[in-house]
């Protein structure tokens, strides 16, 4: 059996202003993480290329000339779908990795980002990287798109708490949604990047309250372009109701997930169980 493992990832600040060339930061999900196993199987598989997971493990497969090789495979996966967690990227990430442990193949970074590269085109059609280069880090992530990455120290000894609304995101619907009143959008999604850059000063000077008011200050901006829901900002609501510093949604939108910034575990148990009671399908809290 060959065995993958990967994990999730949340952005923290800079939804879609980064499609506009401003920052985004994003951290990884450590303890939210996809298991692939890969085993022989009595055919050759088929592949389904509208499928990030088969053309994962077909990407994975071509790289290594075993194209034809008679397996199976299954996915255990903590990272739910279309919440802007980076459900494809970790898959993608996970399955590459059970290939290349099947055939005992040593995997280079450099290779595995490539072919989660490739994945990742069938889930967002143009990824900007981001998700693949989060979930591969142990660290949290600067990305200014055609610029490239660096890894953030986020050692603020604070908690974040995620809150899944239930509702499905849709990533590209967002997208398109902005860019067809882009010239409208335009002050607020450059208000995003002032606001991801003060974060990241923030986060240099372990200056808590100021990152979560630019949290709070964010989602103001994603509700004006359009992408938040009424799922999504009543959780806002609730979180900062129930004590957080600062509170937003998160990835694409129109659905998905919201974060909020808690000063300690006690502080951000209090807040994951009244957005649980206020209509949130599942938190987690995550160690910042």
């Amino acid at each position: 059996m060959g065995v993958g493992k990967a994990h999730g990832k949340i952005i923290l600040m800079g939804e879609h202003s980064v499609v506009y060339g401003y920052p985004a930061i994003a951290i990884p999900l450590k303890t939210i993480e996809v298991e692939c196993h890969i085993r022989p199987a009595d055919q050759r598989i088929t592949f389904d290329f509208e499928d990030t997971l088969s053309t994962a493990i077909y990407a994975a497969l071509k790289e290594l000339g075993k194209t034809a090789a008679t397996i199976t495979y299954d996915i255990k996966s903590e990272v739910p779908l279309q919440r802007g967690m980076g459900s494809s990227a970790a898959v993608s990430i996970a399955a590459i990795r059970a290939v290349f442990d099947y055939f005992e193949q040593p995997l280079d970074k450099e290779t595995l980002e490539i072919l989660v590269n490739q994945a990742e085109i069938i889930a967002h059609t143009n990824p900007s990287g981001l998700d693949a280069k989060t979930c591969l880090s142990d660290q949290a992530i600067k990305f200014i798109r055609n610029i490239g990455f660096e890894q953030l120290d986020l050692s603020l000894n604070a908690y974040l708490i995620i809150a899944d609304t239930g509702v499905h995101g849709n990533t590209r619907e967002a997208v398109d949604k902005v860019a067809a009143a882009e010239e409208a959008n335009l002050p607020y999604l450059a208000q995003l990047g002032l606001l991801a850059d003060q974060v990241e000063q923030a986060i240099k000077d372990k200056d808590l309250l100021s990152v979560g008011q630019a949290m709070t200050a964010a989602h103001a901006m994603l509700q004006k372009i359009g992408v938040s829901v009424e799922e999504s900002d009543h959780l806002v609501q609730v979180a900062l109701e129930a004590g957080a510093l600062g509170a937003k949604m998160s990835g694409g939108g129109l659905g998905g997930c919201i974060i909020a910034l808690a000063q300690n575990q006690e502080q951000a148990q209090i807040i994951s169980g009244k957005l649980e009671e206020e209509g949130a399908s599942q938190t987690w809290i995550q160690k910042l």
